[in-house]
């Protein structure tokens, strides 16, 4: 499923991109993993749609990278408790904690995508195996 990252070249240096800015990027990084997962799936748009936000939404994400700990190198940890520690509170309507926890998520994500694309499929496929 994650054969897409595999084709990415190692990208930019990120040096000077912030926690957050690799967070955004993140993001948008974990929201087209969702997609692609969930594009084989038949269904209605709308119903496709719920099921993406419920898997891109920060408690969602929060869940994922404790399914990931385990496996995570010192470096991947690192980037997590920067962006962690740069979240700030977040949306009044989620828990902040959940938050940070997933801003930390994304900095990882952003830092894999630009970095290490295969490093990174090979931890969103560790995802894949305890989703199925």
């Amino acid at each position: 499923m994650t054969d897409w990252l595999k084709t990415i070249p190692c990208l930019a240096p990120v040096r000077e991109l912030g926690p957050l800015q690799l967070a955004w990027l993140g993001d948008a990084v974990w929201e087209l993993h969702q997609r692609l997962r969930h594009c084989n799936v038949p269904g209605r748009s709308k119903d496709l749609h719920c099921a993406v936000v419920n898997s891109v939404k920060a408690t969602a994400q929060a869940d994922a990278l404790e399914k990931l700990k385990p496996f995570l190198e010192k470096k991947e940890l690192n980037l997590v408790r920067k962006g962690r520690n740069s979240a700030g509170r977040g949306p009044r309507n989620i828990n902040s904690a959940a938050y940070a926890h997933a801003t930390g998520f994304e900095t990882m994500i952003g830092w894999l995508f630009l970095q290490n694309p295969l490093r990174l499929a090979q931890l969103l496929d560790q995802l894949e195996e305890g989703i199925s």
